[in-house]
């Protein structure tokens, strides 16, 4: 028998709060904004929603409900404008009163200016902002805002948390369905959910309070950090860690018999003359610790990669590489090196040039003048030679929905030059190392997110690739399926595999060698990223977050 979507669910949602509602991948939050919206009929409870029942008085809330689905809804054909006019159109918005939503609504998230533009043609920001507009036609009481940060980047996503907190203080009841816990924490009241199942209710800082003492620094730990990190991954007092700049930070389990700074660095590897320092705990830190700790540090994925040997060699250039289409330059004389074993990370808001950048590098996309080079291949000249040599996780899921998992195993394994008992040694060894065993038969269209990113990282490291382009490979997952994909990536890069990554995650930012930061299709800043985080150090924040650094150096570019 099926698990149930929601099991014996039991909260309540407020006005004057946003409420987060939080959980990994498939752990029922979808379900729940819909029920709420009366769009699906629950198996058994009670659901109240502004005084009514949903499911059997669905036309009276639905002129009182705003809701903004995860998958972006609108007609991507249609102007910003026509956009509005058809949701208007549904929602009965008509006359002066439409004439006065529309002024009111493009002012508010300033998309006045693209009114022409279709939707297509947006920003994941500004689509995010024109969905927001959408679901606010006719004053609603009550928005539903099923993950509206995904995809977006950290300017979008701070627009968005100060356009829905002036809501609040309109008296608007906001829930914000979020698999980022960063945004979590600036809820004011929190619903959790994990496989259907209400595992906490409450305010972020009642969900941190366990750990209060449990989360520290290990400060300049000399040596390689991703090793550190992952022999402290694999050590029993510790639940959780991630690298954060010069440092590692982890979490330690709560039968501990003995924390920092009484607990000694050499335990974990780490010189005994090395230093902690507390940090205080985050909504992120709680979660993985209810869900019993991260996925430990050893990657069974590298285990079965060959060693590349390295002599810091130059194996990816982009040399005034430029994209134009038209007139518009969608990558504007960009140039970097990356040496093997680094892991590169390029940044920039929505729309800056990063996914034009890649697919020029991984010989998908001509570039109109420049050079890209991988291997000392020049990819004007021998792109499918240089094709063998890397791996591609695109932005947007790109294997095939209508065949099974193991199809699509074998489909790309067959691209990649693998055949006979080889290629399927190699399906079976991807299948159990990312956990698609009894997936196998299973169409990839019917997977989780966290499942199809599964699938397509599988899919793009099957040959044993030199290097590996990853564009967005975490984004819209739960943090514990991006710790999994982490400690992947770690370990790839510790066997000698080069990655170059694009994320809107500032904290997975944390874990590239060197950055480089692109807006408006140039590069505007370049170093690792506690330099980069140095540029932009003030005597208000002298110790610059990765976010803040990101928003710093764009504005200030901006502005300049």
């Amino acid at each position: 028998m099926d698990s149930p979507a929601l099991d014996a669910v039991t909260g309540e949602i407020r006005s004057g709060f946003i409420t987060g509602l939080v959980g990994p991948d498939g752990a029922g939050k979808t379900t729940l904004l819909r029920l709420i919206a009366g769009l699906l009929v629950p198996g058994s409870g009670t659901l109240t929603t502004l005084g009514s029942d949903p499911s059997r008085e669905a036309a009276a809330i639905h002129r009182e409900i705003g809701y903004m689905p995860q998958k972006f809804g609108l007609y991507e054909d249609l102007s910003v404008l026509e956009n509005l006019t058809l949701h208007a159109d549904l929602r009965n918005v008509t006359g002066a009163e439409r004439v006065a939503s529309f002024a009111r609504l493009l002012a508010f998230t300033d998309l006045q200016r693209f009114s022409g533009r279709f939707a297509g043609k947006l920003s994941g920001g500004m689509k995010q902002k024109l969905g927001l507009a959408c679901a606010l036609l006719g004053k609603p009481r009550l928005l539903l805002l099923d993950e509206p940060g995904v995809g977006v980047d950290p300017i979008s996503r701070k627009e968005l948390r100060n356009m829905v907190g002036r809501l609040v203080d309109e008296g608007i009841a906001v829930v914000w369905s979020t698999a980022y816990l960063e945004e979590a924490e600036l809820c004011g009241t929190t619903l959790v959910l994990n496989e259907g199942k209400l595992i906490f209710s409450g305010a972020p800082d009642v969900m941190t309070a366990p750990l209060a003492g449990r989360c520290w620094h290990l400060k300049n730990p000399a040596g390689n950090k991703r090793r550190l990190l992952a022999q402290a991954l694999s050590h029993p007092a510790v639940s959780d860690g991630t690298i954060q700049g010069r440092h590692l930070r982890l979490t330690f389990r709560a039968n501990s018999p003995l924390l920092p700074p009484d607990f000694p660095p050499a335990a974990l590897g780490a010189p005994p003359a090395t230093e902690w320092a507390p940090v205080a705990a985050r909504f992120e830190d709680a979660f993985i610790d209810r869900m019993g700790g991260g996925p430990g540090g050893e990657s069974v994925l590298a285990r079965h990669v060959r060693a590349i040997p390295s002599a810091g060699e130059v194996v990816i250039e982009a040399d005034q590489l430029t994209k134009k289409f038209g007139e518009f330059a969608a990558t504007d004389a960009v140039t970097f090196q990356v040496r093997r074993g680094e892991v590169y990370g390029l940044l920039g808001p929505n729309g800056a040039g990063k996914s034009t950048t890649f697919k020029m590098m991984c010989g998908l996309l001509k570039p109109s003048s420049g050079r890209a080079t991988v291997v000392g291949l020049d990819l004007r000249r021998s792109a499918g030679r240089a094709r063998q040599k890397l791996g591609y996780m695109a932005q947007k899921f790109s294997l095939y929905g209508s065949l099974t998992v193991r199809r699509n195993l074998e489909f790309f394994s067959g691209i990649y030059g693998l055949t006979g008992s080889q290629r399927r040694s190699k399906t079976a060894t991807m299948a159990e190392i990312f956990h698609l065993g009894p997936l196998l038969e299973v169409k990839t269209d019917s997977l989780s997110l966290g499942f199809k990113q599964r699938l397509a990282l599988a899919c793009a490291v099957m040959h044993e690739p030199d290097i590996l382009f990853l564009d967005e490979p975490t984004s819209g997952v739960d943090p514990v399926t991006r710790r999994e994909f982490w400690t992947h990536i770690n370990g790839l890069v510790e066997r000698g595999v080069t990655v170059m990554v694009t994320t809107h995650f500032m904290d997975e930012a944390e874990y590239c060698d060197r950055i480089g930061l692109v807006f408006r299709g140039q590069l505007i800043a370049a170093g690792t990223p506690d330099e980069l985080k140095a540029l932009t150090a003030t005597d208000d924040n002298p110790d610059p977050t990765m976010e803040d650094a990101f928003i710093a150096l764009i504005q200030g570019r901006e502005e300049a």
